[in-house]
């Protein structure tokens, strides 16, 4: 599998995934289901809008969102051109079927749930035409670009090395809660599984990161 492009805030998610397992706690977690009580009333209203066909409201959609469905879809996918191909695609998907979103989820998490399928679609289509080996589109992949300043490229490419080496299940997971900071409730929508299946998948992603980053300090001390 190529490598994958993380963008995250370098210095605090190492320090966090390296000492300290699971570095983030959820304090209540409801499920994947929606109590209309509890709706963002501008997810609801930008969800209306789209359903009664007003394009604006799509405009809106990708201005609000655009930027992080791109930056999610390149640590998914490995490239820009692909990131921009699943947005694109995931948006049309979006207009296709905007009459079956019954607001069981948050409009935004049901649209990151059509875009994490789309980037799955990409990725199986990639590998049946072999196109996991470095070509010419992965060789035009943009560097990764740190969020906040002051991060060692060192670590940075170290954590993006033992990312690339998690599964594809557990990189998907950490990488929408960590990077993209959604909830266990909204993974569990977006990849239909539980709330306990996500919270477990992040832990043992954790784990294999802290077994990976840990093992050239090991080797190092050591020598010594």
């Amino acid at each position: 599998m190529g490598s994958v492009g993380v963008t995250l805030p370098w210095e605090l998610r190492i320090s966090a995934v390296a000492r300290e397992g699971i570095s983030r706690v959820e304090p209540s977690e409801r499920g994947s289901q929606v109590n209309p009580a509890e709706v963002n009333p501008q997810d609801a209203a930008l969800a209306a809008a789209c359903q009664a066909g007003d394009m604006r409201a799509y405009e809106r959609l990708y201005r609000l969102q655009g930027a992080r469905m791109k930056n999610l879809a390149r640590n998914l996918l490995g490239t820009m051109s692909d990131a921009e191909d699943a947005v694109q695609e995931t948006f049309l998907k979006v207009q296709r079927s905007i009459a079956s979103f019954r607001g069981q989820s948050s409009f935004v998490t049901w649209t990151f749930r059509i875009l994490v399928n789309t980037c799955h679609d990409l990725r199986r289509s990639r590998m049946r035409k072999k196109e996991i080996v470095p070509d010419e589109r992965e060789d035009r992949a943009l560097p990764p670009e740190p969020r906040a300043p002051g991060g060692h490229p060192t670590l940075k490419l170290a954590l993006e090395r033992a990312i690339a080496q998690l599964t594809q299940h557990q990189r998907d997971v950490f990488l929408l809660y960590e990077v993209e900071g959604f909830r266990h409730a909204e993974i569990a929508e977006m990849m239909e599984i539980s709330e306990t299946a996500s919270k477990n998948t992040l832990f043992q992603a954790k784990k294999n990161l802290r077994q990976v980053l840990e093992a050239p300090r090991s080797s190092q001390a050591g020598g010594a």
